[in-house]
């Protein structure tokens, strides 16, 4: 399960993810509301753990910003104040529940897997692009009649890369966004896992390309937007 956590109080930030990872979740960091908004609207995650009150953009209008641009990714807000006009403002703007500081962590993490959960349940969310299918909940991506399984890697690289169809992704975000922002991994990983789904394209005879931007990224090409 891969969570973003977005929280301006470092040390705070640091030990969700430190707790994250020791329950073997996957759990990228920031401590900005505009870092935070760029994380999320990949689509790639499970779940977002977002303060209310942070630099740059606030949790609100995260939140709000994600429900306009339809990522559904179930998200618990955090805030220092326990008023239910905040409480109805946070669910209003978009997210799925919501907890008041200092919290237990145990009732945190529950609460963390009963939305994801729900999400499994509920949302059954595709991407698409050209003759290509990926069912997030099963990584099973099809074309026409056929069909594969990505693994976990392969399944976050392109869940990516059909995020933002017709943008270039550097593989400095490639890298960041699917190993972690304190992942040693470098190029030749992505490239690694570049050729694994190429491959798995020619074999169900996909019209849909990964076009490498030299010294860049790379790109998803399908036959409408030629």
């Amino acid at each position: 399960m891969r969570i973003l956590i977005v929280e301006d109080e470092r040390r705070l930030a640091e030990a969700l993810g430190q707790i994250m990872a020791e329950q073997r979740y996957q759990a990228d960091v920031v401590f900005d509301g505009a870092d935070g908004l760029d994380y999320a609207l990949t689509g790639q995650y499970d779940a977002i753990v977002l303060d209310v009150m942070l630099p740059k953009v606030d949790g609100f209008e995260v939140a709000r910003r994600l429900r306009c641009a339809h990522v559904s990714t179930p998200i618990l807000m955090l805030a220092a104040r326990d008023e239910i006009p905040d409480k109805i403002a946070g669910l209003d703007h978009g997210a799925d529940d919501y907890m008041t500081k200092p919290f237990d962590i145990g009732e945190l993490l529950a609460r963390v897997r009963a939305l994801t959960r729900r999400q499994g349940e509920v949302i059954g969310e595709q991407l698409a692009a050209g003759d290509l299918v990926l069912d997030t909940p099963t990584r099973s991506l099809r074309c026409g009649e056929k069909s594969v399984r990505l693994g976990f890697k392969e399944f976050d690289v392109l869940r990516l890369l059909l995020a933002t169809p017709r943008a270039v992704i550097p593989k400095e975000d490639i890298i960041s966004k699917v190993w972690g922002l304190e992942s040693e991994a470098e190029d030749n990983n992505v490239e690694v896992y570049i050729s694994f789904l190429r491959k798995k394209l020619d074999h169900l005879h996909s019209q849909v390309k990964i076009r490498t931007i030299r010294m860049v990224g790379y790109c998803l090409e399908a036959p409408e937007e030629a």
